[in-house]
This record gives C-alpha cells, structure tokens and sequence, in this order.
C-alpha cells in the first residue's frame, strides 16, 4: 500500500515497520562471547522468538504492515543480477575470516545455499567451525595456519550477528530517505551490510536517498535519531555517535547531492553522558504523544544542546549552543508551550535503575498517546497508564535480555504525516 520511506515524526500513526525475528544467531551466542558480542546474558530462542511474534502480532492488530529485514535483503538480492556474489564478497571480507583457506571453504558452503532467504539468514546465524570442511594444513603461511586453528578459543569460524533484532541502529529513516550507518563497534557494523543492498537493489527502496553512508569516517547510530517533525531532527551525541559524524550528516542533508530532497531545516544534537546506561538517545528519552515523552529521570536538569542550520555561505553549516533544560528545549523543538517529561520508574530511583536497564523508557509510538511497552516494567507501565496513555503490553523475559526496548527492535518505514 505505502511504497517508499516516509517518516516525518516519531509519533504519527506507524503504517510499515521493519523487524527482524531472532533467529539461529542466539543459538551461536556462548557465555565466552557474550561481552565480544555485546551481550550481558544469553536468550532463551525459543521463548524471545514467541515474545517477538506477540510484538508483531500487536502491531499488525494496529494495522501496521511488518516487513522482515532478512526477507528484504533476499529480495534485494534477487532483484539484481550479481547481487547476491556483491553481497558475499563484502560479507567474506568483513567475516573476520584469516586466510586464504578459510575464506575459500567458507564461501563454497554459501555458494551451496539455493534459496537466497536462508543464504540471507546464515549469514546472520554465523558459521561453526565443525559446519564446514577445513582441510588439515601442514605448510604455507602462519596466516593461513592461524586462519583454520582448531585450537582457537572459539568454535566460531564466523560470528554471529545477534544484535540484529534491534533494527532501529544499523540505518535510520529520516523524512524519506536514510542514514546508512557505520556503527560504533565491528560486530554490529556488519550488519548494516543489510542496510546497503536494500537500499541499493530493492524494487521499493533502491532509489531513496542516503543522509550518511556506511564507509563514513565517524561513527553514528540510528538510536541516537529522533524525528521531532518534518523539519526538525533530535540527534545524540553519545557512546556510539561522534559528534563529527552529526557534522557530516548535517552537511549532507543541508548540502549533500540530494538535499533538494530533504525538509529538514533545523538539528539538534543532544551531548548526553557517555555510559551504558546511556548508550543511546532513545535510551534517555522517547516522544510518547504531541506533548509527552518518556524519559530516564537522570538526565534532568541543564543538558548542552547544539542547534544545527544551514549556513549563508555554499557548504557552511551554523551552529548554535543552547544550555537550557530537557523540558524548555524539546518545547521549543515542537513549537510548544511545554512539554511534559513521565519518568522511569514513576520517580523511584530503585524502580528507576532497575526498570531503565530494561528499557522502561525505551518505547514505541504506534500512534499519539498510543504505545509499545515491556510488560516486566511494571512501575512504570503502571504509571505511564495513570497519564492516560495506551500501552501496548509486549511479554519480554527474554527480549530484554538483548539490552534494547520496543523502540530499538523496530525501524519505521512509513508514518502517516501530523
């Protein structure tokens, strides 16, 4: 029904919406590379895979259409003659794969995959070594020795990309084009790879235009991007976003080849604490309503803000630093009076530090007033309820286990306009 990319705000009533279901890749995640891999626990599949299909259940009961990444990717990829040999070479090469040998077995077992979908999801799921044939190797370079070692401290030839659920980081939808990102760490980079084909090769995508690229020089992710309205944009500089790739991306989007197709006339970037507990933008604060917001009750207070215009002179981007309060800034923003700020945790700071590490303030906006919460925050659910807002209640005992809330697990593709 909707064809292309449309997001003008992160609270007009959601239509498309782009997931990924956790697949084999969780089967691979070992307690020796939970922190490699970034993962602080280890999933039940079984179960976060049951709680993934209810989340996208609600959505659908919401009339939102669910695309699959990893089923746009195969058809991307069947879309274009060579594609599919484009993607694995850019794959291998960013696989981590040592050696010749290694590398050459590794893509015959691809090659052997027919059907482009699973092609698609084994490259997510990562490859054992006891998978594939590797032929003993009694010569040749160390490198081609290390590259096959058996005695390596991981059973893992490739590795996994178990973050993938969170789709909302690796690109993210401004107005009608994207910010294909290059992200903060190497096991999550790989999966912007996604990202670049759909956006390349797909019928419906192929021809949107791209704010940032992932071969970019600084790192940013699509947690710290918030659209505040058509012409407004909420940008965090934080653990996984430099302040220089906000610069970037300003002049692109101001300056770049297609912006005569961007609207956006004003950035706001957001310096906000480097820490895990902030890890994003979105894990500090989330647009509920026209004038509300979920937010994690430490970041009140006097924030520095940088505002971001197009300059007079050819390339030249303004900047402006505001230091005002969370509350008067986003008012501002919005072209409001006032906003009004729901913390965590109801405002207990135990139910606060407990419920924010599951993402209490991490929430999906499927209309005004109307949103996706886990169910295990019940503190806060129970006070976002009392504000008179419409939860929609995600089971999430092992989801959550992911470090990432309903807003982190979704990448808008279309938003009816305000």
């Amino acid at each position: 029904m909707f064809k292309g990319l449309n997001v003008h705000s992160e609270i007009g009533p959601l239509k498309k919406v782009m997931l990924h279901r956790p697949g084999e890749e969780l089967l691979n995640l070992t307690p020796g590379d939970l922190e490699r891999l970034l993962f602080d626990d280890i999933p039940f599949l079984e179960i976060a895979q049951t709680e993934h299909d209810r989340f996208a259940e609600i959505l659908r009961e919401q009339g939102v259409e669910i695309l699959y990444l990893e089923k746009l990717t195969a058809e991307a990829l069947d879309a274009h003659s060579g594609a599919r040999e484009e993607f694995t070479q850019e794959w291998l090469k960013e696989s981590g794969l040592r050696g010749k040998t290694a590398t050459k077995v590794v893509k015959e077992y691809m090659d052997s995959i027919a059907d482009t979908k699973a092609f698609v999801d084994k490259s997510i799921a990562g490859i054992r070594r006891d998978e594939v044939a590797l032929p003993a190797l009694h010569g040749g370079s160390l490198a081609e020795l290390v590259g096959v070692d058996k005695d390596s401290e991981t059973d893992l030839l490739v590795d996994p990309m178990p973050n993938t659920y969170f789709t909302r980081d690796p690109f993210a939808i401004v107005g009608h084009g994207v910010n294909l990102n290059k992200m903060f760490s190497v096991t999550r980079n790989r999966e912007t790879l996604y990202g670049k084909y759909i956006f390349k090769y797909h019928p419906d995508y192929k021809n949107s235009p791209l704010w940032y690229r992932r071969d970019a020089a600084f790192h940013t992710e699509g947690g710290d991007v918030l659209n505040l309205s058509a012409h407004k944009l909420a940008i965090g500089i934080s653990q996984r976003t430099q302040a220089a790739a906000i610069d970037k991306l300003a002049e692109n989007i101001f300056w770049g080849e297609h912006a005569s197709e961007s609207e956006i006339k004003e950035i706001y970037a957001f310096n906000i604490p480097v820490s895990r507990a902030f890890m994003h933008l979105d894990t500090v604060f989330t647009q509920v309503d026209v004038d509300k917001f979920t937010i994690h009750p430490a970041i009140m207070g006097t924030l520095q803000v940088f505002k971001l215009t197009k300059g007079t002179a050819e390339g030249q981007v303004k900047i402006e630093e505001m230091n005002d309060s969370l509350e008067r800034i986003l008012a501002k923003a919005l072209d409001l009076e006032s906003v009004q700020l729901l913390k965590c945790g109801a405002g207990d700071p135990v139910a606060a530090a407990r419920e924010q590490w599951n993402d209490g303030s991490n929430t999906l906006c499927v209309a005004p007033g109307k949103i996706c919460v886990y169910q295990r925050n019940s503190v806060t659910n129970d006070f976002l309820y009392k504000q008179g807002l419409d939860l929609l209640v995600i089971p999430s005992a092992e989801l959550s286990r992911g470090r990432g809330g309903p807003r982190c697990m979704s990448m808008p593709f279309w938003r009816e306009d305000l």
